[in-house]
């Protein structure tokens, strides 16, 4: 049986000569992997190829059967055609995070539309945004996302409560027994990003690369302690680099 669907890609393999099988988060199904057959045969066919880059936003009918492991496309084309976001070096470097910090959340096929919509629309933004919110998206991502997996930080940040407790994902009066906590700057850092509603007020966040880098080494230390063998972020040295 078909159904239509959107779906981000998430990563892509080549496969044998001429296909390729593909990770894609969709709208109806939850992370799925997806055969994609004769896109690598000729010069025509490799142009369909450029629609399975991580991060694209496509339209998809697929075969769907929930007994099995890998499922098969019969129809794709762009949900949303990126002006930027492919090409430009920040914007890219920024997707590719946040491509392999979804992929290593999402661990079953299960629908999530709450998560696709939010996912689907920070791409989008990230696409149209200017250099100083693209710089921050990274960071608002990633206080976002756990609120969608069931360990949201809670923002109790205040003058008695300075330390954020990794561990709990909550703010404490006192500093931690256990290294897993954020403290200064970078605490009262992350509770202005727990308050952002729009990706806009990104703009507002003037943070320097050595900043960055260290809330983003934390904020997988968050992950980290949260799911189940979530390891190392492999986007995350060459996002340090062009940030």
């Amino acid at each position: 049986m078909t159904y239509k669907t959107k779906g981000i890609v998430l990563r892509t393999i080549k496969y044998g000569e001429t296909s390729l099988v593909v990770t894609i988060f969709t709208e109806l199904f939850g992370v799925q992997t997806y055969m994609v057959n004769g896109v690598r045969s000729s010069k025509k066919s490799m142009a369909k190829a450029n629609y399975f880059q991580p991060a694209a936003i496509l339209e998809l009918v697929v075969y769907h059967h929930p007994s099995k492991s890998m499922q098969r496309i019969k129809e794709f084309s762009w949900a949303h055609l990126y002006q930027h976001l492919l090409q430009d070096v920040v914007m890219n470097s920024v997707a590719a995070y946040m491509v392999e910090l979804l992929q290593k959340c999402l661990k079953q096929p299960e629908a999530n539309s709450d998560l696709f919509n939010f996912c689907e629309d920070i791409f989008i933004q990230l696409d149209e945004s200017h250099k100083t919110v693209a710089a921050n998206m990274a960071l608002f991502f990633s206080v976002q996302l756990p609120h969608f997996f069931g360990f949201k930080m809670t923002d109790n940040y205040s003058d008695t409560t300075p330390y954020l407790d990794l561990a709990e994902g909550l703010f404490t009066a006192q500093q931690p027994a256990h290294p897993n906590f954020m403290e200064g700057e970078y605490a009262a850092t992350t509770s202005k990003l727990l308050k952002v509603m729009q990706t806009h007020e990104l703009e507002e966040f003037t943070l320097n690369r050595e900043f960055r880098r260290i809330l983003l080494l934390k904020y997988q230390s968050y992950f980290a302690l949260h799911i189940h063998d979530f390891g190392q972020m492999k986007t995350l040295q060459v996002l340090q680099e062009v940030l």
